[in-house]
């Protein structure tokens, strides 16, 4: 049988299908497309649910590549004559940060087989062939199923209604364009601003490139698959939009948003890190720690205002710089109200201090008491010697 290897998963993805049916098919006509559409779309939900770790860890990749742009770069200038040797460095860059430019498609990788057994069973349904455990009255009603008038396994190019062309065309490209906006907000918000490097260039293009690609194949998809996959691309738009508020790329734009938002609401200690609520973030802080955080960033802005240096003109800061080092060279000397003092109104008082204590006289006198105390030249008799 051909894709014998995918049977079990045509039977674990049409169970799904048939199990949501099921459940839809109390609100809505069994046979018709709100029933099998929503379980087609209720299938994505689970699947994406299931992926969600994969999808953190495509966001751990997608920050380590960005971080280690600028390394990969400098391997390549300096080892672009020896490709065997550059493709070791990059392994052991790759191994050292913890990543590898895989990791980031890891959610498209594993969901392709869902997506290939889903057309497959589509494809089968189109045909009126049991595949999995869609048969009998379940054969006749997924073939009887039509959304806005297309039927689920019609696809653009198959089908020669209008009808069927207008609902192919207009889900072909709101599934684009949701593509192209859950890559353009990642361009745009949530990427390292300070870091220009290849990388960027690549995300760009890509957000151009996947767009088309899906366009240019979606003519083949039947509508059953379209629901598909503008379900996963309306569900990773959405994931991607609360990963990029709640836990940003640092340098990004939503960075800068995000810690704006926190700090107005007072959830952020001095240090820059956020007060976590309970239950993983989910639940907001208690009250006593957003106090207590906005208490320490008061007392550290009023700390960084006692140690801010007073402002000078440019006058006073060149004339105290001569006025420093003209004081570093000086010898130091009293002020001069003690100068004018001692010259005007103590000189008897310093000159006898002086003859009743000799080096007991004061520094601005010294030159004074001096010249009084030298002995004259000239006719004045010497004091004769004691015998």
């Amino acid at each position: 049988m051909t894709f014998s290897f995918l049977n079990p998963l045509y039977t674990a993805v049409s169970w799904i299908i048939v199990q949501f049916h099921s459940l839809y098919s109390h609100i809505f006509n069994p046979d018709g497309g709100w029933a099998w559409g929503l379980a087609i779309a209720s299938m994505v939900v689970v699947i994406r649910i299931c992926l969600i770790p994969l999808f953190v860890k495509q966001i751990k990749a997608t920050r380590a590549m960005q971080a280690i742009q600028p390394k990969m770069k400098a391997i390549q200038e300096r080892y672009k004559n020896d490709r065997q040797r550059q493709s070791e460095e990059m392994m052991k860059l790759y191994k050292e940060a913890g990543t590898n430019p895989f990791s980031s498609c890891l959610p498209i990788i594993v969901q392709a087989p869902f997506f290939t057994a889903l057309y497959g069973v589509l494809a089968k349904v189109a045909k009126s062939q049991q595949i999995g455990v869609i048969h009998g009255d379940l054969l006749v009603s997924a073939g009887k199923a039509h959304i806005f008038g297309a039927p689920l396994s019609a696809t653009f190019l198959s089908s020669s209604e209008t009808s069927v062309k207008i609902v192919t065309a207009v889900m072909i490209i709101m599934m684009s364009l949701s593509q192209f906006i859950t890559q353009r907000q990642l361009m745009t918000k949530n990427v390292d601003l300070t870091v220009k490097t290849p990388f960027m260039q690549q995300q760009k293009m890509l957000m151009y490139v996947f767009p088309v690609m899906f366009a240019v194949m979606g003519i083949n998809f039947p509508v059953g698959v379209l629901v598909y996959w503008l379900t996963t691309n309306v569900w990773s738009m959405g994931q991607q939009l609360i990963v990029i508020r709640n836990n940003p790329t640092p340098g990004s734009k939503a960075w800068d948003e995000r810690q704006a938002r926190l700090k107005k609401a007072g959830r952020l200690n001095p240090d820059g890190t956020v007060i976590k609520g309970a239950l993983w973030g989910l639940l907001p802080p208690k009250k006593a720690a957003i106090d207590a955080a906005a208490a320490a960033v008061v007392e550290e802005s009023v700390q960084a205002r006692r140690q801010q240096p007073r402002k000078q003109t440019k006058a006073q800061r060149q004339s105290g710089g001569q006025t420093a080092s003209l004081t570093k060279d000086a010898p130091e000397e009293e002020p001069a109200e003690a100068v004018s003092a001692d010259a005007g109104s103590a000189k008897p008082a310093a000159a006898k201090q002086s003859a009743a204590k000799p080096g007991g006289t004061k520094p601005g006198t010294v030159r004074q008491q001096g010249a009084r105390q030298q002995p004259k030249r000239g006719g004045g008799q010497r004091p004769k010697k004691k015998s």
